[in-house]
């Protein structure tokens, strides 16, 4: 499973890595420590708090506008629907929330899950995913 520091967390949920910081503090999300003593989140767990922050659910303390360079939204995997020829993949990036249908076989070779850190490409009305 992927996990992710606090500071990978924070740029990912477009905030500042104190405010990751607090949420955690407060249990918002959860936390481990790696052997190193760094605490990390565990994919999982981010990808369902960045649904939450997305939606409205954050403490409110900072708006951060988020934009990206050349339309590339970096973000968070927060579900997979395989069907049999077709699949459908969503990025909580920051505020936004980025759908992607694409085929099964693009899914399973990027080796797609929830959890894990990916980067929508937005052209007209495509959406392309990029694993990172």
């Amino acid at each position: 499973m992927h996990s992710y520091t606090i500071g990978q967390a924070a740029r990912l949920l477009g905030v500042s890595t104190d405010t990751a910081r607090r949420w955690a503090d407060a249990g918002r999300v959860a936390t481990h420590r790696d052997d190193g003593g760094r605490r990390l989140i565990d994919g999982r767990d981010l990808a369902a708090f960045s649904i939450e922050v997305g939606q409205g659910g954050g403490n409110g303390e900072e708006e951060v506008p988020y934009s990206s360079a050349r339309n590339a939204f970096p973000g968070i995997v927060t579900a997979v629907k395989l069907g049999d020829v077709a699949a459908q993949v969503e990025i909580q990036a920051g505020p936004h929330r980025l759908v992607s249908l694409l085929t099964r076989e693009a899914v399973e070779e990027l080796d797609l899950e929830v959890g894990m850190q990916a980067t929508a490409r937005v052209k007209s009305t495509s959406v392309h995913i990029d694993r990172v």
